[in-house]
């Protein structure tokens, strides 16, 4: 594929699931391929190689996003920092006039894109904890780069996970610096033991954050 082109493998309007603007429309733009496996991926199907994909230019996918009439753009995948022209995409959307995250999985340094980018994306980054099996793979560097714009999410399938998003979250001074979220993975773990976890730690200023879309529509429907 040409370094000019990002892989596209679906686009949809829906509202945000999770996030700083959840219950918001959204324009969703996710393209292809990830480096990581996690255990509870639920965009697996995203990652194959033999995803169909549509392959566009930076200016033409901006021009059908602005054609949505949709201001909030999230780009996802699959991980879409491993698009090598995203940037030129976020130039393109910023100038008209979206306001555009990127959901990355923690795995892919972020600094690169800040650098290549006129204006600042905001990041909303995973943590990969235990029950992931991917937590090796962190680029703990992304760390210094975070701001108050940007979010990092931990998504927690056991008690375990629990105790180490605490411990990254302190070791990494992340509360008050970024927005810190806690998310169940989907089925795995009660909400509510979640909630004691966090008033038993005093995670003051850390939110927990179900995945809106997964209870509004079929948590395996795609498009939404």
């Amino acid at each position: 594929m040409r370094s000019d082109r990002l892989r596209l493998v679906e686009q949809f309007v829906s509202i945000n699931g999770e996030g700083q603007r959840a219950g918001e429309l959204a324009l969703f733009l996710r393209f292809a391929g990830c480096d990581l496996r996690c255990s509870y991926c639920d965009t697996m199907w995203a990652n194959e190689p033999g995803v169909p994909v549509t392959e566009m230019t930076p200016d033409d996918l901006a021009a059908a996003a602005a054609a949505q009439g949709i201001t909030n753009v999230t780009l996802t995948g699959g991980e879409p920092l491993l698009q090598k022209a995203l940037p030129a995409l976020i130039d393109r959307l910023h100038e008209n006039g979206h306001r555009v995250e990127i959901e990355t999985n923690g795995a892919v340094p972020i600094a690169p894109v800040i650098a290549a980018c006129g204006r600042r994306p905001v990041f909303t980054m995973d943590y990969k904890l235990p029950s992931s099996g991917m937590e090796q793979r962190m680029c703990l560097e992304n760390m210094a780069h975070l701001d108050e714009a940007d979010t990092v999410k931990f998504v927690c399938g056991s008690r375990e996970d629990l105790a180490r998003a605490a411990a990254v979250m302190r070791t990494y001074d992340l509360i008050g610096r970024t927005h810190v979220y806690l998310s169940p993975v989907f089925g795995q773990i009660d909400p509510q033991e979640m909630v004691a976890f966090m008033m038993k730690e005093k995670l003051n200023d850390v939110r927990l954050q179900l995945q809106l879309h997964k209870f509004i529509w079929d948590p395996n429907e795609r498009g939404v």
